[in-house]
C-alpha cells in the first residue's frame, strides 16, 4: 500500500490540493508583509534609505555616534514627524536634553506626534510623554538590549518553525531531482533562522556577524520562495514525467 504522504500533488484529491494552495498563498503573502516590516524597521538607520549591513549593525550593536532617540528618528521613526520637528528634537538632545526645554518645546511635539504609541499603553516601547523615560532615550545607542532580543528570539523561533514546517510538509509532495537538492531546500530555512537569530547577539560583540544576519535572511527567503512557487506550479500546471507515472506517483 502506497504511503499517501509521499504521493505527488496530482495524485491527491482536489480538495487537498485546493487546501494546500490557499495555505501557500496566505503564508507567502504574510511573508512578504513581514519583509516589508523588517525593511521599514531597519532601513535608513545609517542615513541611506535602503537596507544595508550598516543598518543591521546599528540595530543590534548601536550606532556608537548617536543617542537612542537620534537613531530612532533617523531610522524607523523618520516618517512619523516632519523634518523640521525632528531637527528640533535632535537639537534639544545635543544641547543637553534639559527638562525645562523638554516641557516647553519637546513634550507638545511628542503629544501631537508620538503619544498614540509612546503614551504608556504599550509596556514594550518607551513612554516618551514622561521626562524620566525620554531621558533614557537620550543616552548613547548600544542597540537592542539582550532582554528585547530574547523576547523577539523565542517568538521567531516558534513562529517561523511552524511556518516552514507547514510549507515544507506541502513541498514534500513535489517531484524534485536530484533528491539531495530537495532535502537541502527543505532544511535550509531551519539552519538559516538559527544562524540569523544567534547572529543578532554576536553582532553586539563583533559587527561582522551582521553579514550573517543579511545572508541567512536571504537564504531563508530564497528557500521559502522556491518551496511555494514549485509547489503551486506542480499542483496545477506540472506535467507528470514518465518515471513518476511508472512508480504510481510516489515521490521521496
Amino acid at each position: 500500500m502506497k504511503d499517501s504522504n509521499c504521493l505527488h500533488f496530482k495524485y491527491l484529491p482536489m480538495g487537498v490540493r485546493t487546501l494546500y494552495t490557499g495555505a501557500l498563498i496566505v503564508l507567502g503573502t504574510g511573508y512578504l508583509f513581514a519583509m516589508v516590516y523588517i525593511f521599514e524597521s531597519h532601513a535608513g538607520r545609517d542615513g541611506d534609505p535602503m537596507l544595508s549591513v550598516r543598518d543591521l549593525i546599528i540595530a543590534y550593536s548601536g550606532s556608537k555616534a548617536d543617542t537612542r532617540l537620534e537613531t530612532a528618528l533617523k531610522g524607523p521613526m523618520a516618517g512619523m514627524l516632519p523634518a523640521e520637528e525632528r531637527n528640533v528634537i535632535i537639537a534639544w538632545v545635543r544641547a543637553g536634553a534639559s527638562e525645562d526645554e523638554y516641557k516647553s518645546k519637546i513634550l507638545p511635539l511628542v503629544q501631537q506626534r508620538c503619544a498614540t504609541c509612546h503614551g504608556g499603553s504599550n509596556p514594550h516601547i518607551p513612554t516618551l510623554t514622561e521626562f524620566s523615560q525620554m531621558n533614557k532615550m537620550t543616552q548613547m545607542d548600544h542597540g537592542m538590549d539582550v532582554f528585547t532580543l530574547v523576547r523577539v528570539s523565542h517568538i521567531h523561533l516558534f513562529g517561523i518553525t511552524f511556518i516552514f514546517f507547514i510549507v515544507g510538509s506541502i513541498f514534500c509532495h513535489a517531484y524534485v531531482r536530484p533528491l539531495w537538492l530537495k532535502c537541502i531546500i527543505l532544511i535550509t530555512p531551519f539552519f538559516a533562522i538559527l544562524a540569523d537569530i544567534f547572529s543578532w547577539y554576536l553582532t553586539k560583540i563583533f559587527e561582522g556577524f551582521a553579514w550573517v544576519v543579511m545572508i541567512s535572511g536571504a537564504f531563508m527567503g530564497l528557500a521559502f520562495a522556491i518551496m511555494i512557487l514549485t509547489s503551486l506550479y506542480q499542483i496545477w500546471l506540472y506535467k507528470i514525467p514518465k518515471e513518476l507515472q511508472d512508480c504510481g506517483g510516489v515521490v521521496s
